[in-house]
């Protein structure tokens, strides 16, 4: 009875927690335009989660062991970004995805061949962030929103939450099979903020994605942290890890803040942004 009941927390869990930051992050994302809507996604919406249900379903050594692959995995995701902005300044929003999933496969493949701990991980995640940003494009204008086009509708966010829950419900379940490794490194894989990218790209243009992929790696230095704690601290202990690491990703999270907007001169929402 007992196993009953927790395996049914877990699941509540898993159905509540993602959808819930998810929409917050989309109506953000729709209020205020790609680049602060790409550097809220830098949140670990989606691997955070992941990260708590495997420290209550497979124990705190293995969430740990998945934290210093998700934290190396940050480096995939950023090689994500890059790869999208780099394609998104000529092509389409279609070519723009392609090439992102290929740069975060890549990556991925690449890093499974090391021996990743703690130290490698977070030095792959920071060198990753930082030679995308600073290879990236910039969006035209240098502006990180787009008055062009139309917000994401109610119906759009619905299906980010949908999405990305299906991943966390996904590789939580398959984490066994995975390994913690594996299961890590591709935790990151940026579903909601390709979504983002895309929307952005396709109603607003390619300078519109390009400020998404931007604001993501911005955001992606909070993620680091947040995941440089979980797999410092989890193994020891447990659950508790989970508050600094919160705090510790809002304090970074805040502190790139103004780095987004200073490509942002427009202050408060577009006009064709409602909630």
């Amino acid at each position: 009875m007992m196993g009953g009941c927790h395996t049914v927390d877990i699941l509540v869990l898993k159905l509540t927690v993602t959808p819930v930051l998810i929409g917050v992050s989309a109506l953000v994302g729709r209020r205020w335009g790609p680049g602060l809507g790409g550097w809220i996604v830098g949140i670990p919406f989606t691997s955070g989660p992941i990260a708590l249900v495997l420290s209550i379903s497979q124990g705190w050594h293995f969430a740990g062991d998945t934290a210093v692959g998700t934290l190396a995995g940050t480096g995939s995701e950023a090689m994500f970004c890059l790869a999208y902005a780099l394609a998104a300044s000529r092509f389409t929003w279609r070519l723009s995805l392609t090439v992102g999933i290929l740069g975060f496969a890549a990556t991925t493949v690449a890093l499974l061949r090391l021996p990743l701990s703690v130290a490698p991980a977070l030095a792959i995640a920071v060198a990753g962030v930082g030679l995308a940003l600073a290879l990236s494009p910039r969006p035209a204008g240098g502006s990180a929103r787009s008055h062009a086009g139309a917000p994401a509708g109610f119906g759009d966010i619905g299906a980010r939450m949908v999405v990305a829950t299906a991943v966390v419900l996904g590789l939580t379940g398959a984490a066994t099979l995975l390994g913690s490794t594996l299961t890590g490194l591709l935790a990151p894989f940026p579903v909601f903020g390709a979504v983002m990218m895309v929307f952005s790209h396709r109603l607003q243009g390619g300078s519109a994605g390009i400020a998404a992929a931007r604001g993501l790696l911005w955001g992606l230095f909070g993620a680091a942290l947040f995941f440089l704690v979980l797999a410092t601290l989890l193994p020891r202990f447990g659950l508790i890890s989970f508050l600094p690491a919160v705090l510790a990703d809002l304090v970074v999270q805040g502190s790139t803040l103004p780095l987004v907007r200073q490509g942002s001169p427009v202050s408060g929402p577009s006009p064709t942004a409602t909630v």
